[in-house]
């Protein structure tokens, strides 16, 4: 793990309460698809009890030229500062860390359950995995309260058109709520739900991202479908 000081390039908002931000990618910078990175913000204006440091996902492949991480907004001075600082202002990043990365056995699909932010991972394997044109079958199970609240949502549909391997099944769970019309699927990912996309629910390795309520049950529901638990890998994002 290096540390290094990098500068904000860009921000955008990816869903509502939901930003993105973009960084120099530091000079030799090497990850897997699926790590993270610790951001700590470099003399800010203010702070709280939570600290200036914050561990996230990388979001971006390691084809991009940029680093981006992606999170739910909450009403924390870190959040605050980097909302609002200036693009140029400097950061430290810590990393890359973690070993919630895609198996080596291209042969063995993977199925990846996301719930919310928890995409970030998954949308670094899918971008490096469309750029790379790969082979292995990827089925990506997505869900979110509305299509208002679902990160990345048009950028997956983009690319996964683009690649026949990449398997992509969003999911939204209170359209009710919703303003924007919706026609894919509904409720919670749930047994029948994976069932009816896997030809065989024991052959792949499975990785689950999302809160932490929504890991336990992806765990439980897979553990009821006889998948061996070692064929099962988790990250929780609470709190944001």
């Amino acid at each position: 793990m290096s540390t290094s000081i990098v500068r904000l390039r860009r921000r955008e908002e990816v869903a509502e309460r939901t930003m993105a931000f973009h960084f120099d990618k530091p000079s030799g910078f090497q990850f897997k698809e699926g790590q993270s990175v610790d951001l700590t913000l470099v003399d800010p204006p203010e702070t709280d009890a939570e600290g200036n440091i914050r561990t996230f996902s990388i979001a971006s492949a390691s084809l991009d030229e940029q680093l981006m991480v992606a999170t739910r907004m909450r009403d924390t001075a870190f959040k605050r500062v980097l909302a609002a600082m200036p693009i140029g202002s400097a950061l430290q990043v810590d990393g890359p860390m973690g070993s919630f990365t895609l198996h080596r056995n291209i042969a063995k699909p993977a199925v990846l359950l996301a719930g919310g932010i928890g995409i970030t991972p998954f949308l670094s394997m899918i971008r490096q995995a469309a750029g790379d044109m790969r082979s292995q079958q990827l089925y990506l199970f997505y869900s979110n309260t509305r299509p208002e609240d679902a990160p990345f949502l048009d950028e997956l549909q983009t690319l996964v058109a683009a690649n026949p391997a990449l398997h992509f099944i969003p999911t939204m769970t209170e359209m009710a709520r919703s303003f924007r019309p919706w026609h894919g699927a509904t409720g919670f990912i749930d047994k029948k739900m994976v069932l009816g996309q896997l030809p065989d629910i024991q052959g792949p390795i499975y990785y689950v991202a999302g809160p932490p309520a929504m890991v336990v049950a992806m765990k439980g529901m897979l553990s009821g479908a006889a998948v061996d638990e070692d064929d099962i890998r988790t990250e929780e994002f609470a709190g944001y």
